[in-house]
């Protein structure tokens, strides 16, 4: 198994890293392309696909309700996403800082990665600003965001690099499986999700490249633990988003109105399956990510297709 983890991740990197940079550069967009002066949200649409919001499952909220919740859904979807690259930007840091003098074109990829996270959390900042002003009602975000970063760093890298790579694969999942063809969705919001998966495509590849460096020469007993590390910033995550359930409960009271309590259980049990599928079940059951754990060890692979059935 490490013998061919070698391989991979050795031969031809070069050309890998430097492939991965062209087409990065060729794709890269500013951040004053996509956000301000007349880009704006229209609140009449929906912002999520329902695949994703599942406010169809709450039968005692009415259209206009399900859209406010679709909208709110929306709104700490991208605030999590830029919440969670703030632990990815110094991790990708400290990875590429052993390898400055070796492989430039590895270096400038890593870089690129890490300057386009930084970007990302910037827009998303942005997005919640011009949420805030058209929605008109505060929405809560789970954090604050060096909190959890430093809760998550504190892990193994190689847990830590798996956390990554799963987000990478579930933003693309995301995007081409259920955002890219629904013409219904606020075509502003729906941009910002474009043009973050054109950047993220490209850090899937570099993070399964990181996920093999790391790897290689550990021991089958160090892998297991790095996977083990990985499901427990998964649970993590999930106590994460139970609260987030919450924060979106508050907000859609204070936009629209009370729930009484057989509602809110409903609510707060469907909402927080649907994030857990959003963030969780989605990138755990994605075919590439599979794929690396089955090549990092076999029996990897099937303990998390057998954990990633509850987040489904």
């Amino acid at each position: 198994m490490l013998d061919t983890i070698e391989r991979n991740t050795y031969a031809g990197g070069s050309n890998k890293f430097r492939d991965t940079l062209v087409i990065s550069e060729r794709v890269n967009w500013r951040l004053e392309d996509l956000v301000g002066k007349n880009k704006k949200m229209d609140f009449n649409l929906r912002f999520l696909p329902e695949n994703f919001a599942r406010v169809e499952k709450l039968p005692f909220l009415n259209s206009e309700e399900k859209r406010i919740l679709n909208q709110i859904r929306g709104h700490a979807y991208l605030r999590i996403f830029g919440l969670v690259e703030e632990f990815i930007l110094p991790f990708v840091i400290d990875h590429v800082r052993p390898c400055l003098d070796t492989d430039d074109y590895r270096v400038r990829a890593f870089l690129q990665f890490a300057a386009e996270e930084a970007k990302h959390i910037q827009l998303f900042k942005l997005f919640g600003d011009d949420f805030r002003r058209g929605f008109g009602t505060e929405c809560g975000v789970i954090g604050p965001p060096s909190a959890i970063a430093e809760e998550v760093l504190s892990h193994q890298p190689l847990g830590i690099a798996l956390v990554i790579l799963h987000i990478e694969w579930m933003t693309q999942r995301h995007y081409l499986g259920s955002v890219k063809d629904d013409n219904d969705l606020d075509p502003q919001f729906k941009s910002l999700l474009k043009h973050h998966w054109l950047e993220e495509a490209q850090h899937a590849k570099l993070d399964g490249l990181m996920v093999e460096a790391i790897a290689d020469g550990m021991t089958r007993e160090e892998i297991v633990a790095g996977v083990e590390d990985y499901l427990a910033i998964g649970g993590f995550l999930d106590e994460g988003l139970r609260g987030q359930t919450e924060l979106d409960l508050a907000a859609f009271e204070a936009a629209a109105r009370p729930l009484n309590d057989a509602e809110k259980t409903v609510f707060l049990e469907v909402q927080h399956q649907a994030n857990r599928w959003t963030y969780l079940g989605t990138g755990m059951t994605h075919p590439k990510f599979l794929e690396t754990l089955e090549y990092l060890d076999p029996l990897a692979r099937e303990k998390v297709e057998s954990v990633s059935e509850v987040f489904c």
